[in-house]
């Protein structure tokens, strides 16, 4: 067993996948294709801003020989599917400088990497931006792809050259793994950079950061859904009072007090 850094953290994935031999062969097994790339940028944002939001990519490599952008982003957001849409879409209009094309000289991939789940539970979940006919054949007019991988949904019809990535990624999650359980060399590879004894003070202490993040942001979603509930129920006895229903029997309903019905009740009748 090897004592590992979580790759649940993003400065510990960032180490990890900003190796651009690491980086390419993720990229190999997941899209098909073969980056030519001697750097990895890692907090990659564009000079000028697209739209409002400044775009900020985790692992962000350009190759230009085989006219590619490949960004991977590590996340634990609940938006997770329309940031990253919007980032990468950053990326294809970054490209555009005048009206004369629409047609970007680069195609760009983005791989969303989710290490704590997510409420579809799905494997693999891919947007395609290629059109297709009512049949549903593809017309291979524009390759751009969004792939969000979720390892812990990793299953018995993952496609193989996913498997030992998703497994890895997983596997590193309680901090320890068995090295001889993997045959790709890059992902061994992954463990000797996140190898415990080589998280420096800096990187540890952005990971107690991260962490402190991450609870701050579960605080708040949790208030937010139980605000949302609240609010939900207040409009169902809302709409009871308003049909003559008794403050007992919408309490039992809603599992609102009487006391906030009836409080409920003197403010409609004062409206």
């Amino acid at each position: 067993m090897k004592k590992v850094a979580s790759l649940r953290y993003g400065v510990v994935f960032k180490k990890a996948f900003c190796v651009p031999e690491i980086f390419t062969a993720f990229v190999r097994d997941f899209l098909d294709i073969e980056l030519k790339i001697d750097h990895v940028e890692t907090e990659k944002s564009f000079i000028q801003p697209l739209g409002r939001v400044l775009s900020r990519f985790d692992l962000f490599a350009e190759d230009q020989e085989n006219r590619v952008i490949v960004d991977i982003q590590h996340v634990r957001y609940p938006d997770h599917y329309d940031r990253f849409l919007h980032y990468h879409c950053a990326a294809l209009l970054e490209q555009i400088t005048d009206a004369y094309s629409y047609h970007p000289d680069l195609k760009v991939f983005t791989l969303v990497v989710l290490t704590s789940g997510d409420r579809h539970q799905k494997d693999v979940a891919v947007i395609d931006f290629d059109p297709k006919d009512l049949q549903g054949n593809p017309l291979n007019e524009i390759p751009h792809k969004i792939l969000y991988i979720c390892p812990k949904y990793l299953n018995d019809e993952t496609p193989a050259a996913y498997r030992e990535w998703m497994l890895a990624i997983q596997d590193t999650l309680d901090e320890q793994v068995e090295e001889n359980d993997y045959t790709v060399p890059e992902v061994r590879q992954i463990f000797d950079y996140i190898e415990k004894y080589l998280i420096s003070p800096a990187e540890r202490a952005r990971m107690f950061d991260e962490y402190g993040e991450e609870q701050v942001k579960q605080e708040h979603f949790v208030k937010g859904v139980t605000k949302g509930i609240e609010k939900a129920k207040l409009d169902i006895a809302k709409e009871m009072l308003e049909k003559g229903m008794e403050v007992r029997l919408i309490s039992e309903i809603t599992k609102l007090s009487e006391e906030a019905i009836t409080h409920l009740k003197k403010e409609n009748s004062m409206a």
